[in-house]
This record gives C-alpha cells, sequence and structure tokens, in this order.
C-alpha cells in the first residue's frame, strides 16, 4: 500500500479562497475529506498544515484559531510559523507604515518534507501549494530520494506552471469538490462541544 503524506500551504489555500469573493464560502474547508478526493483514505497517513497567526489582529486570529481546532479534529497537525513586522515607505504619501510578512512557512515545509523522507514515512508527498519558492526544496528531496514520488494539488484560481513543471504530478482544484468538502455547521467536537462557523464566511 503506497503511504501519501499530506503538506498543506495553509496560507497559500486559504488566499486562494479570500481572494475571490465567490469562494469565500468554501473557507470552512474540511482538509482531510478534500484530500481524500484526490489519494485513498487508507493511503492518507498524514496531514502537516503550515500557517500562522496574524497576531496583532483579533477578529482575524479568532476566526483562525477556530478553523485549527476544526482541522485538528481531523488529524491535520498545526506547524507554526511567524509573522515579521516590516517598516516599508510609500512613494506616493512619503509616509512610512507597517506591514506584516508571513515567514517560515516555506523553510517549515522543506524541513518536514525531508526530514519525513529521511524517515521514510513516505512514498509520496502530496504538496497544497501554489507556490513556486517550494521548488529547489522539491528539487532536493527528489535528488536525493530519487524513489520517492513529489506531487502538487494546485489550490483554485493558481495556474503553479513552474511548480506543476518540477512535480511527478499535479492536479487542480476543483469547485465542485471544495463544495463537496465543508465541515458541518456547527461542528460537534469530540467533548460534546460544538464549533460554529464564523459569521463572515458565507
Amino acid at each position: 500500500m503506497e503511504r501519501v503524506i499530506a503538506f498543506v500551504d495553509g496560507f497559500n489555500l486559504y488566499h486562494s479562497l479570500a481572494d475571490n469573493p465567490a469562494y469565500n464560502k468554501y473557507k470552512w474547508l474540511n482538509i482531510r475529506k478534500l484530500l481524500e478526493f484526490y489519494v485513498p483514505a487508507k493511503e492518507l497517513k498524514e496531514i502537516h498544515y503550515f500557517t500562522a497567526l496574524t497576531t496583532w489582529n483579533l477578529e482575524k486570529v479568532t476566526r483562525h484559531r477556530i478553523l485549527i481546532r476544526a482541522l485538528e479534529h481531523v488529524g491535520a497537525n498545526i506547524v507554526y510559523g511567524e509573522f515579521r513586522r516590516r517598516d516599508r515607505f510609500c512613494p506616493t504619501c512619503k509616509k512610512q507604515y507597517v506591514a506584516h510578512e508571513e515567514k517560515q512557512t516555506d523553510v517549515n515545509i522543506a524541513i518536514h518534507l525531508f526530514r519525513l523522507a529521511i524517515e521514510d514515512r513516505y512514498d509520496t508527498a502530496l504538496i497544497i501549494s501554489g507556490d513556486s519558492d517550494l521548488i529547489p526544496s522539491i528539487k532536493a528531496v527528489k535528488a536525493t530520494f530519487p524513489s520517492k514520488k513529489i506531487g502538487v494539488l494546485i489550490p483554485i484560481g493558481r495556474r503553479a506552471e513552474e511548480l506543476k513543471a518540477n512535480c511527478d504530478f499535479n492536479i487542480k482544484i476543483r469547485e465542485k469538490n471544495l463544495s463537496r468538502c465543508i465541515f458541518d455547521d456547527p461542528l460537534e467536537m469530540r467533548d460534546g462541544s460544538h464549533l460554529k462557523k464564523p459569521s463572515t464566511w458565507s
């Protein structure tokens, strides 16, 4: 039996849904259910979900934590990166402003991709992302472990041609599958409590 581990670039996936108002209703996404459209359940051994918390925005981080609890409920391992504060200058208004840049996701995915290959935990790695910054780590793993396959599941609305060219296979996420993979609302947890989808995700 083939062993598959999924590596989910949480922000890349989230923004593929957030950037198009028509897809906002799919933010309450059951990642395990989505993956099982593409991987037999008995072959999907682990799900690693890479993300970071927007700690300076209470409303956003509250919604994010609700989703994380739902993802953990279906067995996803959450791997946290962080945001770094950056002072930037606006050439139009001639003023400085504060921006936040998400860091460490690419590095965290690369580390997990390599470490789990070294430990021989998977035969196939399935990456959900459209980010070409992952290409160097994909190339390195494929060169070091030629028997292992790496595929990419491309978020809706993303092209990712370079990423596709450097993987063994690629699959495009379709809206019809997203629509079938929404968590119950409310979602009943194992302890009998319930999680309610954030009201703005509609």
